[in-house]
């Protein structure tokens, strides 16, 4: 395993700007990735949330990008698509980063930003685009980007782009990148169908990458639940946690009614932000710099924030709602306990919730144990899950015997 970035036969300036950044040893994705990468192999990967993974092909990106002369004419020669504005934006942040010591571009476009910025992107011709799928292809339509020059594709969260239903849209900027020497595939998980076959239908003669994170590498997020009679009951808990244990926090809801309504309970008693789908793109940006910057400790979230949101030093994730999913559980707690830091992820959990609880166990292998706050114990025991019974098999020695129907002559 690389020990350090240079190992990697990186060029100095790339070295440099990741050290400026903080980083000193490459990951395990990034080991497993940059060095397949570099030679030019389509990449199909896997890695937990908050292990480098924007690293893991920002790097060979850029590499290819330093040794290959550009083409006057590009537009645009390598694509990022990314499935939500957070994750554009945090992506498009890095690669600012990786790229301050040399001489490439970047740029990002996403839905939510007015057209005329979006021009002044285009115009600047960058190396390197990070882009939500939706706005993109608007421009492909528009023919104000060409997307023939694109020499290299990563589509990063593939499974949320099938999940929020780009298949079709991807796959037709695909197409009008079918020139590109190189794709790049990233996601949570590559056991779904549909993330199989969107890799058959965009990678060619893929390497697949399975990262299993080291132990330093690994989140530190421990796990537990309380058992809630009801809502009130789950309020009390939750202003509880707030006002004792919490320094950063986020706070999952289900839906946008019941984020305000949530809202409208707290914010006389805490400072706090919130964030959810069909919000002006400003107002989203502004109340996450709040909370990266530490401005604000509470941020109330629906699922979109649940990707694309790399915070450092949040100490909390809070499940006020559970969520319809054990991989949605998944990427909503690896907001905190990022990079090897150690995090708390806590779930209000009422009775009619608490089948979740066997599911999530089952897909993370952790169990999720009970805690029980002295002033504030539950008054009704917890639902009992009753096992559906296994089908006896028949003696291995025994011959079933088919019942043959007679016909009628």
């Amino acid at each position: 395993m690389a020990q350090t970035f240079a190992d990697l036969e990186l060029d100095d300036d790339l070295c440099h700007a990741v050290a400026n950044m903080g980083f000193r040893q490459p990951t395990s994705i990034q080991t497993l990735v940059i060095p397949e990468a570099l030679e030019g192999r389509d990449i199909l990967a896997s890695a937990p949330t908050g292990t480098g993974k924007t690293l893991a092909y920002l790097l060979p990106l850029c590499q290819f990008l330093l040794d290959t002369p550009k083409n006057r004419d590009s537009q645009c020669r390598s694509l990022i698509l990314v499935p939500t504005r957070e994750l554009a934006v945090q992506v498009y942040e890095q690669c600012e980063k990786v790229v301050a010591n040399s001489q490439l571009s970047c740029g990002v476009i996403t839905g939510g930003i007015n057209y005329g910025t979006d021009k002044q992107v285009i115009d600047a011709r960058p190396d390197i685009l990070v882009a939500t799928p939706g706005r993109l292809f608007e421009h492909i339509e528009k023919e104000s980007l060409d997307c023939r020059d694109i020499e290299s594709l990563v589509l990063d969260e593939a499974d949320r782009m099938l999940d929020m239903g780009f298949s079709t849209i991807v796959n037709q900027i695909a197409s009008e990148a079918r020139w590109r020497k190189q794709s790049m595939l990233f996601s949570a998980t590559l056991e779904s169908k549909g993330v199989r076959t969107f890799a058959e239908q965009l990678l060619n003669e893929a390497k697949e990458v399975n990262a299993s994170p080291s132990r330093k590498e690994k989140a530190k997020t421990m796990q537990w639940y309380y058992l809630c009679d009801d809502l009130n009951h789950k309020d009390a808990i939750l202003r509880h946690l707030l006002s004792t244990t919490v320094e950063s926090c986020i706070v999952f809801v289900k839906t946008r009614e019941r984020l305000h309504a949530l809202r409208d309970k707290l914010w006389a008693e805490f400072p706090l932000i919130w964030l959810q789908g069909e919000m002006p793109q400003a107002k989203r940006l502004s109340a996450i710099n709040k909370f990266k910057s530490g401005e604000v400790k509470l941020l109330l979230a629906t699922d979109v924030a649940a990707r694309g949101i790399d915070v450092q030093d949040v100490s909390h994730v809070i499940n006020y709602d559970m969520p319809r999913g054990a991989d949605v559980y998944v990427h909503r707690i690896g907001r905190t306990g990022r990079a090897g830091a150690k995090g708390t992820a806590i779930s209000l959990v009422e009775a009619h919730d608490f089948i979740w609880l066997g599911k999530i166990s089952r897909f993370t292998g952790e169990p999720l144990k009970a805690r029980v706050i002295d002033t504030l114990k539950p008054k009704h025991k917890a639902p009992k899950l009753v096992k559906k019974p296994k089908k006896k098999k028949a003696p291995a020695n025994k011959k079933r015997t088919v019942k043959k129907s007679k016909s009628k002559r």
